[in-house]
């Protein structure tokens, strides 16, 4: 009898041990295709995986693999016959080779989905941004395009330094908005009488540039506002969905915002405490986002040579990254493996790949930084915006645009405005990125880096933001 139970013991233990090597096959099998573009077969293993017993040990990565497999068909939702009757304002008789060649390029953004070419939403408006000769084709049909927005911040920073005593201190009174921000879920994107759980991004006090933040209206009796020691911070309540009818969360805020700006004196710089818990958490690798791989490590060390100061490194990394990384339109940031590796790929981001960047290389030359972001309230540029901080001992948190670039002057501290100090037109929402949001989310996030738009779930799972829409209404209130 006892040897027919060890029997059956060994048989059931070698039954679950097959199962589990075969699930774990399987779940490498989802992770192949997925990587060769093969949605197709992907999605039938998801299913599978789905279906077994094994389910709850992979449903987090499962989860994360279908909502990339969704996500990536959205952004890259155009075909080539879609892309060829867009180019042709300016190719009218575009080849299928001329395609191929910008493919091969990383100028016009493509990739093989289930064996078809899929198009990125925004490659041909990235076409003319990344390809010389087809800017200029686009500049002779339509006549060249001088953005006021450059001249804008030319005259601020301008009038910023002007206000700077000798001492680099800024004077002048903060910019005081009130903003309505409003999320509206699409009627019946999910069905009557549910529970919708709403994130909405919210101001916070980030001394010394913004503070006196004050919530102001909530179209809810119920919410959570987070604390302010969230570095992500958000105003959470819910909503109960009605049939036809549009999902509405909705608040009013107040808060003001200052300008800075560092005329640094190098010599007033001081060797780091590379023992400090600032100087460990802000020099760090941060898998998958920032990594000190052989080509951050090799170019990092190429641009900064022969450079011993922290603010002259910073300074050399930021005119690389400005003369070498054109930005662009970029996919979804939840859809990528690791940003920085991306943007060195194909030469070009947004403002938080750039950013992203920036930080990988800078904490590789042991300058500590760290993220920040929220919207750019610039009159007529309303928009979501990433930048960081760099520490220099002695001095302190400098902030840093880089995508904001080097300015077109001659003046130098004017040309080299955003690379020691930032404008007032910033709302800051958060002090890092890939925090946790308060109460936490159960759902794969839409944004897992960065909160600007927000964030919706019901207990079937994270809402995308192809369901929903948010807005931003803005006061200047001085």
């Amino acid at each position: 009898m006892n040897r027919l139970i060890q029997f059956l013991l060994i048989s059931f233990a070698a039954i679950v041990f097959l199962s589990c090597a075969k699930k774990t096959s399987d779940l490498e099998e989802l992770n192949k295709q997925f990587a060769k573009g093969n949605f197709t077969s992907a999605t039938k293993i998801i299913e599978e995986l789905k279906s077994s017993d094994l389910h709850k040990i992979y449903s987090s990565e499962i989860e994360i693999i279908e909502a990339k497999i969704e996500r990536i068909q959205i952004d890259f939702s155009k075909n080539e016959s879609q892309i060829k009757d867009e180019l042709t304002p300016w190719f009218p008789n575009v080849s299928a080779e001329q395609l191929r060649k910008w493919e091969d390029d990383k100028t016009l953004e493509m990739k093989l989905i289930d064996g078809e070419r899929k198009y990125f939403k925004n490659a041909v408006s990235n076409l003319f941004r990344l390809d010389s000769l087809a800017g200029k084709i686009k500049e002779n049909t339509n006549g060249a395009v001088i953005d006021p927005f450059d001249d804008f911040c030319l005259q601020h920073t301008s009038n910023i330094l002007s206000l700077t005593n000798s001492d680099g201190n800024f004077q002048e009174k903060p910019k005081k908005y009130r903003i309505d921000f409003t999320i509206t879920l699409k009627p019946d994107a999910i069905p009557s009488g549910e529970i919708v759980k709403c994130w909405m991004p919210f101001p916070r006090e980030s001394l010394p540039r913004q503070r006196n933040v004050k919530l102001i209206e909530v179209n809810s009796e119920k919410y959570v506002l987070a604390d302010n020691q969230n570095l992500q911070r958000s105003l959470y309540f819910e909503k109960i969905t009605e049939a036809g009818t549009p999902t509405i969360f909705k608040y009013t805020a107040e808060f003001e915002t200052s300008a800075q700006y560092f005329n640094l004196d190098t010599s007033k710089i001081k060797l780091y405490d590379i023992d400090s818990e600032n100087y460990k958490t802000f020099t760090a690798e941060r898998n998958p986002h920032i990594v000190f791989s052989n080509e951050i490590q090799q170019l990092t060390n190429k641009i900064t040579s022969g450079s011993t100061n922290p603010f002259e490194k910073v300074k050399s990394i930021y005119y690389w990254i400005n003369n070498n990384i054109t930005w662009a339109s970029a996919l979804e940031y939840s859809t990528f493996e690791c940003i920085p590796e991306y943007v060195l790929a194909n030469r070009h981001g947004d403002c938080g790949m750039q950013t992203l960047l920036f930080m990988s290389m800078a904490r590789f030359a042991g300058i500590p930084c760290k993220w920040q972001s929220g919207w750019m309230l610039h009159p007529g540029e309303l928009n979501l915006h990433d930048w960081c901080e760099v520490y220099y001992e002695g001095i302190g948190w400098v902030p840093l645009d880089q995508s904001f670039g080097l300015q077109n002057t001659e003046n130098q501290r004017l040309k080299e405005f955003y690379i020691s100090g930032i404008d007032e037109f910033r709302l800051i929402i958060n002090d890092d990125f890939s925090s946790e949001l308060h109460p936490e989310k159960q759902f794969y996030r839409s944004e897992p880096i960065d909160f600007q738009r927000g964030e919706l779930e019901w207990k079937g799972g994270n809402i995308y933001f192809n369901q929903w829409n948010y807005h931003l209404d803005i006061n200047y209130l001085n």
